[in-house]
């Protein structure tokens, strides 16, 4: 994979069966809602994540030292569902714009946050289930870095 670069660093690998969550190295695939990967210099391959907000957390922990070279999240504006987010919808994250505060259970259970590629797309998400439609660096600490409240209900969008 070094040495495939494009316009934001290393290109999107597909997921596929042997793609682990970073954190929990669980089965990015079997678990629904977008997905998001990093790729870090000197690595041969992406860290995944089953979600997105566990992606914007690692961004946010000032305990990470490796340089990134690029951040790709799904674009759940063409996902066929948020149970099958894609494999290979990838966009670039500081071109997206994500959804934070929709009551939406994202694939490791909290509260999830959106990613779009377009405006349009994000606030029809938030007209329909809540929230607020921001920039990568605009995303709440809180967002991702804040408890789990395990009494929220969440809604899975179908």
């Amino acid at each position: 994979i070094i040495g495939y670069f494009g316009p934001h660093g290393a290109l999107p690998l597909n997921l596929t069966e042997e793609a682990l969550s970073y954190f929990c190295q669980m089965s990015v695939l079997e678990h629904g809602g977008p997905k998001g990967q990093i790729h870090l210099a000197n690595l041969p391959a992406p860290l995944f994540f089953a979600q997105v907000r566990d992606m914007v957390a690692y961004l946010k922990s000032p305990e990470r030292d490796a340089e990134i070279v690029a951040v790709y999240v799904s674009d759940m504006g063409t996902a066929e569902s948020w149970d099958a987010p894609g494999i290979d919808n990838w966009i670039a994250a500081e071109d997206a714009v994500f959804v934070v505060g929709a009551p939406v259970r994202g694939g490791m259970g909290a509260p999830e946050i959106v990613p779009f590629a377009s405006a349009e797309a994000a606030e029809g998400f938030v007209a329909r289930w809540g929230g607020k439609a921001v920039s990568l660096n605009a995303i709440p600490d809180d967002a991702a870095l804040g408890a789990v409240d395990i009494n929220m209900t969440l809604e899975t969008p179908s």
